[in-house]
């Protein structure tokens, strides 16, 4: 399929293989013939990976493909903004990544018809880097969100990952809460939203953009989930059952709506586009990029406090850099600290700081979780609805107990409920974070934790009530995230905030977890990187020598900063505070065009 946007066509993919041996049955097939029948083998029915342009190509009514522009409006995708380098410098992966596959990034998007229905398409390509979700797919995502807006017509997301990107730290991790916000657009504007689940779809993707949609189909066999089976099986010393994460595993369970094999899936998507076509809506036409809300909003990876040349909201040196240079502080002993047992907990910082703080339980479906503590309280006077982490005290039986503040679905979904109590009541809420990431075991992922993620990022993205997210202790990924997506972002002297942890990194990049403290510094974690980032919007101070040595001169400081970000927040209107909102997150891993 030729796809016309008047550049130069892309590099030419290689011909099929005389022959292929199918991973699952081990059948010899021809290779013409395998791609007669799609890519499913003719012997046993698995659904071998397709190319983002074969997808295109085999979805898409033949000539009706056309490119979509980059993200526009006088920004563009960083593409190294950590200066990373593992085992080789993240942007030679790139290039090799691009050489390999022809294409700019993980993701290709494009205009077109299914069975003549108008459709805008995003096909990820688990070639490039695992399909990983960086800075410029985050992008590309958006915009395709935003063209479906503009136009008017259904957003098709197909995806293939293996999660968010490593090389590009927690700003990768802000692209969850970028496509988040451009779905809920799409939601408001009463536009149908599409999802075709491949193989695999994992992480940041499957906790965000993935499981977002009205309606997510999957191909047979097709894995999703947070993290991955070996993750969960090293982390817990479970073995899982078969089938576990595969697309009628999550359809057993109600997490999807329909497995479709590959040769129905035009007719099942061309049956779902006319379900959700409004024959009072005008046929598209492309008019330009989408309009922008009046002020770009902060400079381009600048916090909102910190516009017109003004200092941070508060200071307090950071945690350390990323360098070793003498008495500094490195990004390691920022994770050593960010860990600590003693570290004041939610409810530590509830009970030195909250008057009237009623504890409140529950996602109202099915259980309790008590890794997510939360309910009303009042702050110098001021009410407000609480929602934080809890790793429990000290002692290990009280961590256990508390899931050592790893959230389970019902803590993400009663965390959504009081954030919604609080909209319903004119409450600001106060998010504290300090959690490893979140939890690895089986029963989280059964119960749809990527799918709770992913409706915490939209509802955060969308709540008329001022937010404020201090980070505590640990920001560990997604797990933190879902409580992040906040007005004004904080993070405590010696709170750390990453994509990944540094052991995780460093054994999958550095393939030795003894290399963590290297991955920290690479991964620029700690409070003064995520400041030099726009990432956080200002540093809380801790006691000397850390929170864990003073609970309630750690409580008093942290109060401070909170009372002053409420204090900047609280006289702006609903659709103010949305708007600001959607600008921070949409500009985050993006850069002013050269002139």
């Amino acid at each position: 399929m030729a796809i016309t946007d008047g550049r130069p066509p892309p590099a030419r993919e290689s011909d099929e293989p005389a022959w292929v041996r199918c991973e699952r049955c081990a059948a010899l097939v021809y290779g013409k013939r395998l791609a007669r029948a799609l890519h499913v083998c003719p012997e046993c029915g698995a659904h071998t990976r397709l190319t983002a342009r074969q997808r295109l190509d085999r979805l898409l009514d033949p000539g009706s493909a056309v490119a979509l522009d980059d993200a526009g409006g006088g920004l563009r995708a960083l593409h190294d903004p950590l200066g990373f380098t593992d085992t080789k410098p993240y942007p030679d992966r790139l290039r090799a990544a691009r050489a390999a596959t022809g294409l700019d990034e993980a993701v290709l998007c494009v205009r077109g018809t299914i069975e003549e229905q108008p459709v805008v398409v995003a096909a990820m390509d688990f070639r490039f880097l695992g399909g990983s979700l960086g800075c410029a797919v985050g992008a590309h995502i958006t915009e395709a969100a935003h063209t479906a807006l503009r136009l008017r017509i259904p957003l098709l997301l197909v995806t293939a990952s293996g999660g968010a990107r490593m090389q590009e730290g927690a700003l990768s991790l802000m692209q969850m809460a970028k496509t988040a916000q451009a779905l809920a657009e799409l939601d408001e504007a009463g536009i149908l939203t599409l999802s075709l689940i491949t193989d695999p779809t994992y992480g940041g993707v499957a906790a965000s953009y993935a499981t977002l949609p009205d309606v997510v189909l999957a191909e047979p066999a097709a894995r999703l989930g947070f993290a991955g089976p070996r993750v969960i099986e090293q982390t817990t010393g479970q073995s899982l059952p078969d089938g576990f994460q595969t697309a009628e595993f999550l359809l057993a369970h109600g997490l999807i709506d329909d497995v479709v094999p590959r040769p129905a899936l035009r007719a099942a998507l061309g049956r779902l586009l006319r379900a959700g076509s409004d024959s009072a809506l005008p046929a598209f036409e492309d008019s330009g990029s989408p309009q922008r809300s009046e002020g770009a909003g902060p400079g381009v990876g600048t916090p909102p406090s910190r516009q017109a040349g003004g200092e941070p909201l508060m200071s307090g040196g950071g945690g350390g850099g990323g360098g070793a240079g003498e008495g500094k502080p490195t990004a390691w002993d920022a994770v050593r600290l960010a860990r600590h047992s003693h570290r004041p907990t939610a409810a530590d910082y509830a009970a030195h700081l909250l008057d009237d703080f009623h504890p409140l339980h529950g996602d109202r479906l099915s259980a309790d979780c008590p890794a997510i503590i939360g309910g009303p309280g009042r702050l110098a006077g001021r009410p407000l609805m609480l929602v934080g982490h809890h790793k429990g005290g000290p002692g290990l039986p009280a961590r256990q107990a508390h899931h050592f503040g790893m959230a389970t679905p019902p803590g993400y979904r009663k965390a959504a409920r009081l954030m919604r109590l609080a909209a319903k009541l004119g409450l600001p809420v106060l998010t504290l974070i300090d959690t490893p990431g979140a939890n690895p075991g089986p029963d989280a992922e059964s119960g749809g934790q990527a799918f709770a993620i992913a409706e915490n990022l939209r509802l955060m993205s969308r709540l008329p009530v001022p937010i404020v997210a201090v980070i505590t202790g640990e920001g560990g990924s997604g797990g933190a995230l879902a409580l992040a997506v906040a007005d004004r972002v904080l993070v405590s002297e010696n709170g750390v905030y990453s994509v990944i942890s540094p052991e995780g990194c460093a054994a999958i990049l550095w393939k030795d977890p003894a290399a963590a403290p290297t991955a920290a510094a690479a991964l620029r974690l700690d409070a003064r990187d995520l400041s030099r980032l726009g990432i956080v919007d200002g540093v809380v101070p801790e006691p000397p020598g850390g929170a864990h040595q003073d609970h309630a001169a750690a409580a008093a400081l942290l109060g401070e900063a909170v009372t002053a970000a409420f204090d900047e927040l609280l006289p702006y209107e609903p659709e103010q505070l949305l708007r600001d909102r959607r600008d921070r997150f949409h500009r985050f891993g993006l850069e002013e065009e050269a002139p």
